[in-house]
């Protein structure tokens, strides 16, 4: 029987790279936030946003759900507990990601969910570095998550230590995606304007 899996979309970052909100850069006729959703959500339903608290959203998709971060200030680990504990009635699982990777494929995310099989989470890895926010987690790591939130240990990569996890080699996944643009954030204006370009989008006049 396949398992029913969710989706996670982060977006209660500072971008403080960025200079303005990343979430609502406009990306051809919808925001970035928004492109993220609808991509995600071609392959995992339902999905849920994890919003900072207070923090302004643009016009997402009518199914699309929010949430607010019960934990300011924690990062990915404390965005995927607050993801986790509204679809956890829903879901076996759920794919993490944040709002910043516009060129994400949806075969990259089948892919992704398609290693998890047995394991507890399954991840992207390139050497050494993980990649957390391309991930598919089983809905039981959230009290282990919550553990290492209550511990103040907020890397990613101690849940992966903590659980029984698929590290997949980041040259497999270039056989769908081949330059692994599905793991590239959008972090600067050259990011951006690098990102519309590689969609074929025109670039944004906000890009000087």
């Amino acid at each position: 029987m396949p398992i029913r899996v969710g989706g996670i979309v982060l977006c209660g970052g500072k971008s403080v790279r960025m200079g303005r909100p990343k979430l609502s850069l406009p990306f051809g006729d919808e925001t970035m936030l928004a492109r993220v959703v609808r991509i995600v959500s071609q392959v995992v339903s339902p999905v849920v946003v994890v919003a900072a608290v207070e923090q302004e959203l643009p016009k997402l998709r009518a199914e699309t759900l929010v949430t607010r971060d019960e934990m300011p200030d924690t990062g990915p680990l404390g965005g995927l507990a607050s993801g986790i504990a509204i679809l956890r009635d829903q879901v076996d699982a759920v794919y993490l990601s944040s709002c910043d990777v516009p060129l994400v494929r949806p075969e990259f995310i089948r892919a992704v969910v398609a290693s998890l099989g047995t394991y507890e989470l399954a991840m992207p890895r390139d050497g050494q570095y993980l990649h957390p926010l391309a991930g598919v987690y089983r809905i039981g790591v959230e009290s282990r998550a919550r553990h290492l939130l209550a511990e103040n240990r907020l890397k990613a990569q101690f849940l992966a230590q903590d659980s029984n996890a698929c590290l997949i080699d980041t040259r497999d996944l270039r056989r769908i995606d081949p330059n692994l643009e599905s793991l590239k954030n959008v972090n600067s204006a050259d990011d951006y304007q690098a990102a519309l370009v590689a969609a074929n989008l025109p670039c944004s006049p906000w890009v000087s």
